[in-house]
């Protein structure tokens, strides 16, 4: 049996395809053709607008010309030879074929004998004969222009004049265009590859940081010279890379905070753990009831850290994705639903609620994340039986503010510019469950939406969270 033959993947990129002529132009390779036909249409347009410019001109001149000489012919005087008498013009004549045509009982024509005779048909019989004021038209057999005026009754003056100068004359001019076009052409070519060379050299050098980016995340800036569409290119593209710069340089810090975080749970869930295990072996000292049990507080607390830890970071990474898709939020349905969950947890503390109408656009379950964590923030601070207020309402300059105020000790001043910081915990907040990321996950919400988030000190002499956000009344 014969082997069945190979099935070739015509779908596969046939490497020898950009080799064929399937490959593109480079830019500069464009901008050298474009340059180079476009100089070449211009060329060619004003060229043969020339040609056919001194054409016309020369073959109007010959005919001026010839009929200029005609008329004179026919105006000249009768001169006596030795056996007749001529029209003076045949002495006259060396440059021209010239003869007089008689017409009677046949047609005759009489031309000096050093010179060639004139070419003449049915449009010179019918100027001797008095049926035409003249003719003017191209010998196709001499390749001459042939003119006839009327000399008398039945007879016509005969002048022809070679095109062959003429021609000649148009053939030099048509070298002349053809060789000052095509050294044109190469210079617009020459001109269009270094204006092509020196106008792309940003775009070399862009392409050069990307490749460099790629490989080996160099993210330095490129420099920037002129003030063009390619420098406000190159300027973007270092912006951009300042942004990815910015960004990782977020993320390291991000990673290595919540590695410094995870460290002391992780540690003190491990030494909860493998002291659990070593009262469980034989021989072992037992542990006492009351001590097992602060163990295992201990060890569902470093969950319950770990937990909430684990779930602020991702929350984090999951706000740091870009978003598409907007919708229309209602700013007193978010802060309803925040409430409800917060109270859930609240204990004994209230709540004093005074909300208006607002609705922008954006994230809803990252606003509502962002007022839970200012509501957490303030029952976590909160004496059992105090109050936390609540207030939304519009400031009048496009932004509306939700204010949340608690009733604790409030906020040290070396501590509200840094409250916002990642893993930031105060002095008082140290003993205190958290992770050290919700009023971060709060500002990132508020930026996110073009807002911001202040902290600050309320009359009573609790914290103050202020979150401004644009919008409209609804």
């Amino acid at each position: 049996m014969t082997e069945p033959a190979p099935v070739v993947d015509v779908s596969e990129k046939d490497p020898r395809g950009d080799r064929w002529g399937t490959r593109r132009f480079s830019l500069r390779g464009r901008v050298t053709l474009l340059a180079a036909a476009s100089v070449a249409g211009a060329v060619a347009l004003v060229s043969l607008g020339a040609y056919l410019v001194v054409r016309d001109n020369l073959y109007q001149q010959v005919d001026d010309n010839l009929l200029a000489r005609a008329q004179a012919a026919v105006d000249s005087p009768q001169v006596q030879t030795e056996l007749q008498q001529v029209p003076g013009a045949f002495l006259a004549s060396a440059d021209l074929q010239i003869g007089q045509l008689t017409v009677g009982e046949k047609v005759r024509l009489t031309y000096p004998q050093s010179g060639s005779r004139p070419p003449y048909g049915d449009d010179e019989i019918a100027v001797a004969s008095g049926d035409k004021a003249f003719s003017l038209r191209t010998d196709p057999k001499t390749d001459s222009r042939v003119v006839a005026l009327p000399q008398g009754a039945g007879q016509a003056m005969v002048l022809a004049q070679s095109l062959g100068p003429t021609k000649r004359t148009l053939n030099e001019l048509s070298v002349v265009l053809f060789l000052i076009g095509g050294a044109g052409i190469l210079v617009a070519a020459a001109a269009g590859t270094a204006v092509a060379r020196a106008g792309l050299r940003p775009v070399d050098r862009l392409t050069s940081a990307a490749e460099r980016v790629a490989t080996t995340g160099d993210l330095r800036p490129i420099p920037v010279s002129g003030d063009d569409e390619l420098a406000r290119l190159t300027q973007s593209f270092n912006t951009m890379l300042g942004t990815v710069a910015e960004s990782q340089e977020r993320q390291r810090q991000l990673v290595a905070d919540a590695g410094h975080e995870l460290r002391t749970p992780l540690t003190s869930l491990r030494t909860n753990l493998e002291l659990l295990l070593s009262a469980s072996r034989p021989g072992a000292r037992t542990l006492s009831d009351e001590d097992r049990s602060d163990i295992e507080a201990d060890i569902r607390g470093q969950l319950d850290e770990l937990t909430q830890l684990i779930g602020d970071l991702v929350e984090l990474a999951r706000q740091d994705e870009p978003r598409i898709e907007h919708e229309r939020v209602e700013m007193v349905d978010v802060v309803e639903r925040a409430l409800d969950r917060a109270r859930r947890r609240a204990g004994e503390i209230e709540f004093d609620v005074s909300l208006q109408p607002w609705v922008l656009t954006g994230d809803t379950s990252a606003l509502e994340r962002a007022v839970l964590n200012l509501l957490d923030n303030a029952v976590k601070f909160s004496p059992e039986g105090s109050t936390v207020g609540v207030r939304l309402y519009p400031v009048g300059d496009g932004t509306a503010v939700l204010e949340v105020e608690d009733s604790g000790p409030g906020i040290a001043d070396e501590d509200l510019p840094k409250v916002f910081d990642r893993f930031y915990r105060s002095s008082e907040a140290r003993t205190l469950p958290g992770s050290g990321l919700g009023l971060a996950i709060v500002q990132h919400a508020a930026q996110r939406h073009g807002g911001d988030v202040y902290a600050g000190r309320a009359p009573a002499g609790g914290a103050l969270m202020t979150l401004r956000l644009p919008g409209a009344p609804a």
